[in-house]
């Protein structure tokens, strides 16, 4: 099921209609069968939603719906087959448009063709439908309330697992309850004041501990001092605004007798319980926000006086800002290493306390199973369960560590729950998002815009073409704030994102029957099922197997629509892509792919194709006749140094990336891709009076843009023709000369400083720009457009970074002009001094509102800046990053500091700046002779540098060992808590060599 029908049926839908505009139907001779068609499928789709969900379970469902799933993959073919022919007629069709009567005319055998098969899928439709009744499904309204039934049966269940996990969660509970119960007592009395009712809270994905941190609040000693009245409401997503009523007034021990036949009577039971009472209330796992706005605000916030809380628990940060909850939310943060440890021995051991020592010898084999929890206590659990089912035996849990199937195959009850909810929620195409995205190999990076330009191959994201990627960005958003994917911290803005062993598991579970995902690929092991029933193939092979895949053993898979390959594959002479017509989406990476390039014209349906990273150094002569590719990336395709000529009659193709490949030049004639969306890696080179930037021009429609080569433009006018500020829907540009990249700087004469000043001058973006990198700038001053005398406002600017910049001595004095602003990053700028007054007005007296706005959540990260003398005057900073600034000595004028990272390994000494600044946390990396004066404490002589910041983290690495932050200083002022497993006898003067120093440290 790694598609969902209910989302197929509508991708299939959207396509008739497109036919239908083009009068298809009577270039086919067919009117009444393909009527016929769409009919047939508004009957089906009452009551696919059920089928979906019973395919989960029910065997007697499963054939059913793979027939009517290939009856419909079918459909798509017949019907792209029959665009297709169509668009290959004559030049006058344009983006899939035709004329049907002059078609008709030039292909009656081909129009008879495609009519006798859409007849023929219209009876195997009738037939699916016929015998759809025997197994009894249900329409989809009638769902949805059998759908709230089988919830209400398990909420039980639910809500007395919070019970269970109490004091098995370990120390950061106790100190997110500290927290919380500090913000709903309000110890700092000046806290929101102007409030009679505050709303926080609390926001997880499902089995982290929310309800269990919630529990502990609800329960703690000076809750039940601060609140004359406490009310616990499990919402769910079934809740009724009557029952949510009526459990309110039973839990404020509301009049019982009081008339109840109205939901105005309840309301007004409700205000008499409650009036003038400071009251808590806790709404359990809401997944709507109407819960509180539409059912309890309206008689609770005028009658509860002042100082009265909501708190909620939720999945969702979406319901959280539906109910205008206090930012930030607490997001409940996953267990520590040793508290996963500890819930996993409760789980193995239970009550049987002589088991304890057999499983404490296991710790260095369970350590390595619970990673794979990634700290989710639900997790835990599932595997905790498992191992109880075991031998406490070193060869029974290395099985369980080895065995990545186990989770998929047995899929475990309270599994399933965790996650089906959630599941559950999302609408049709966003659930075949989701399922999909269970597909991407582990550890390989897969970008945002690749997935979402994979989802609009596939037809989950349909509809407008032109917002198709708008659309798509808001489904991974979704997923993201559904926590269903895990932004990866160490990318900005969310675009890449991971998925967690256990949602992972759980959406393989459900795409067993159609995708075959193997990423330890081993003999045989793409035989399990049949072949003709995979529709997706996901395989990734590691560097060190001696056996490589063979490309022949996959072409018996000829139903595949998706095809994923990471690793080497053996291409043998006379392999080819000839078995897979119906492809769609072909990704490649890290592989051999080269001999079979000029095949790739055989895949007619191809939207999607990925070669990144792979030996091939050609694409088709004939690619423009694969007319409906959308998608082609040649990432770091190192051996690819010419596109073909014919790539500018791919009028679909809306994204491509070169970037870091060996293509420096493109053909003329580039500017026909009107359709492009994204354009990464696009070389700048001049041919005579031609310089490639003018192919540019046209390209309106680009949102994100990426040009490298810049230094080969030889006149600013050919900047100009790239029209770069017209592109009104242009939100990322990256613009970047090579000739100094990696920081080996050729002399540069002051001429061709001032000539790449006046191409960069040509190149100012829309004022709807929001990210815009600057790399390998050779020029002494920065665009004009960056200046405080800029024509065009970079109002909508978020993101700035900035690397390699050989020449520069000051930042832009435009940078006050960018109220947006929420990151700005400075990398390998040997010329910067000081950082901050680019910030201020010129005359910031005239415009006071101006400088107050700015930079409420500003985010600033210096890294190779190694003539950075001072950062001052930024009142509104919050988060500080330094990195390689020796000289650095001056930070002042940051009163709004919450956090400072310093990373330097060459540092003897922590600097003496941290004494002016007083963030909240502080954050080093250092070297392990600095962590051991640290170490020292109160007696040591850093102390004093840092003594007054609230919460203190350092670490060091053990390079010996090739283990970053094993060694660790944590201090914290309140409540006082100084660890560390750095020993007190070490000798932090740095005489002693490190490898002296590391006999000397042991790990507590």
């Amino acid at each position: 099921m790694a598609v969902v029908l209910d989302a197929l049926a509508s991708y299939l839908q959207d396509m008739l209609l497109e036919m239908a505009k083009e009068e298809v139907h009577l270039l086919l001779g067919v009117p009444d069968e393909i009527k016929k068609m769409g009919m047939k499928l508004r009957d089906l789709k009452r009551f696919l939603a059920d089928a979906d969900k019973r395919n989960i379970s029910d065997q007697s469902v499963k054939s059913w719906v793979r027939e009517l799933r290939n009856a419909m993959y079918d459909a798509t073919n017949i019907l792209d087959l029959c665009q297709l022919k169509a668009m290959e007629q004559g030049r006058s069709c344009d983006m899939g448009c035709f004329n049907p009567l002059l078609f008709c005319m030039r292909n009656p055998l081909h129009a008879h063709v495609i009519g006798n098969r859409i007849k023929s899928l219209n009876e195997r439709l009738d037939d699916i439908e016929k015998r759809s009744k025997t197994f009894n499904f249900i329409n989809l309204a009638s769902y949805e309330d059998n759908t709230k039934k089988v919830e209400s049966s398990l909420r039980t269940r639910r809500e007395t697992t919070g019970e269970d996990e109490l004091g098995v969660v370990g120390e950061k509970i106790e100190e997110d309850t500290r927290n919380l119960v500090d913000l709903l007592t309000k110890k700092d009395k000046n806290v929101h004041e102007h409030k009679n009712v505050m709303v926080y809270a609390i926001v997880g994905v499902g089995g982290i501990g929310k309800t269990t941190l919630a529990k502990k609040i609800f329960n703690h000693d000076f809750v039940k001092q601060e609140f004359q009245k406490r009310i616990w409401l499990s919402v769910n997503q079934e809740f009724s605004d009557v029952d949510l009523l009526e459990r309110a007034i039973t839990e404020a021990q509301g009049n019982h007798q009081a008339p109840r036949n109205t939901k105005a009577a309840l309301e007004r039971t409700l205000k008499e319980a409650l009036k003038d009472c400071k009251t808590l209330l806790v709404m359990d796992d809401v997944w709507d926000h109407h819960a509180w706005e539409s059912v309890l605000k309206t008689p609770l916030l005028s009658i509860l006086a002042q100082g009265s809380c909501v708190l909620i628990t939720t999945r969702h940060d979406m319901v959280a800002k539906g109910m205008m909850a206090e930012v930030p939310y607490h997001h409940v943060n996953k267990l520590e290493q040793e508290d996963v440890w500890s819930l996993l021995k409760k789980q193995v051991v239970g009550n049987e306390n002589n088991d304890e020592p057999k499983v404490d010898a296991l710790k260095d084999i369970g350590t390595s199973i619970i990673a794979k929890c990634d700290g989710l206590p639900l997790a835990v659990k599932v595997i905790g369960g498992l191992l109880r089912q075991k031998n406490i035996r070193r060869s029974d849990w290395k099985n369980v560590l080895n065995d990545s199937t186990w989770p998929v195959s047995q899929m475990p009850e309270e599994l399933n729950y965790a996650v089906y909810l959630s599941y559950q929620d999302l609408n049709p195409e966003l659930q075949s998002c989701f399922l999909h995205y269970a597909l991407l190999p582990k550890n390989t990076v897969f970008w945002y815009d690749r997935i979402v330009a994979m989802w609009i191959g596939e037809g989950f994201v349909h509809g407008n073409s032109q917002d198709l990627e708008v659309l798509g960005k808001e489904y991974y958003d979704q997923l993201i704030a559904r926590n269903l994917l895990e932004p990866d911290q160490g990318y900005i803005d969310q675009t890449v994102c991971n998925m967690h062993d256990v949602v992972r598991s759980f959406a393989q579970y459900l795409t067993r029957d159609e995708a075959l995902i193997a990423h330890k690929t081993e003999p045989g092991h793409t035989n399990n099922i049949n072949p003709q029933n995979v529709i997706r193939l996901s395989l990734k092979s590691k560097e060190s197997e001696s056996n490589e895949l063979e490309w022949s053993s996959l072409q018996a898979h000829i139903s595949l629509r998706t095809l994923i390959l990471v690793g080497e594959t053996k291409i043998n002479p006379g392999d080819s892509l000839s078995s897979f017509p119906c492809l769609r989406t072909l990704h490649i990476q890290d592989g051999n792919f080269d001999a079979l390039s000029e095949s790739l014209v055989q895949l007619k349906h191809l939207r999607y194709l990925c070669l990144h990273g792979t030996n091939t150094s050609r694409l088709p002569k004939k690619i423009a006749k694969m007319k409906f590719l959308q998608c082609i990336d040649l990432r770091n395709c190192k051996r690819m140094v010419k596109l073909p000529g014919g790539i500018g009659k791919l009028r679909q193709l809306r994204y491509l990336s070169l970037f870091n490949s060996g293509i420096n030049n493109i053909p003329r004639g580039f500017g026909s891709l009107t359709n492009l969306r994204i354009l990464l890696g696009f070389p700048a080179h001049v041919e005579g009076d031609w310089c490639s930037l003018e192919e540019l021009g046209p390209l309106n429609q680009l949102t994100r843009l990426l040009i490298h080569g810049l230094e080969n433009v030889s006149s600013s006018s050919f900047a100009i023709k790239a029209r770069l500020g017209e592109k009104v829907c242009l939100s990322y540009v990256y613009l970047q000369c090579t000739s100094s990249s990696g920081g080996a700087h050729r002399l540069v004469k002051q001429e061709e400083q001032q000539h790449i000043e006046k191409v960069f001058d040509e190149l100012c973006p829309p004022p709807c720009l929001e990210t815009l990198a600057i790399k390998g700038y050779f020029g002494q001053r920065f665009p004009r457009w960056m200046t405080s005398t800029a024509v065009v406002s970079l109002g909508c600017l978020r993101i700035l970074f900035m690397e390699d910049l050989p020449y520069c001595t000051e930042l832009p004095d435009g940078l006050f002009q960018l109220p947006s602003l929420e990151l700005l990053q400075i990398i390998s700028a040997p010329g910067i001094k000081r950082v901050g007054p680019e910030f201020l007005l010129p005359h910031h007296h005239e415009h006071p509102s101006a400088l107050e706005n700015f930079g409420s959540d500003l985010k600033i990260q210096v890294a190779g800046c190694p003539s950075l003398e001072r950062i001052s005057n930024l009142p509104k900073l919050q988060d500080l990053g330094i990195i390689g600034c020796p000289e650095l000595q001056v930070l002042e004028g940051l009163p709004a500091l919450h956090r400072l990272t310093l990373e330097d390994y060459d540092m003897k000494t922590l600097p003496g700046y941290l004494q002016d600044v007083n963030p909240r946390d502080l954050h080093v990396d250092c070297d392990i002779s600095l962590l051991a004066s640290i170490a020292e404490g109160e007696s040591g002589p850093e102390w004093d540098k840092f003594s007054h910041i609230k919460q203190v983290k350092a670490y060091a690495d053990d390079d010996d060992n090739n283990i970053e932050r094993k060694w660790y200083v944590k201090d914290t002022i309140d409540p006082f808590s100084f660890k560390t497993n750095v020993s007190p006898s070490a000798d932090a003067s740095g005489d002693e060599t490190e490898e002296v120093l590391l006999d000397k440290v042991e790990q507590v």
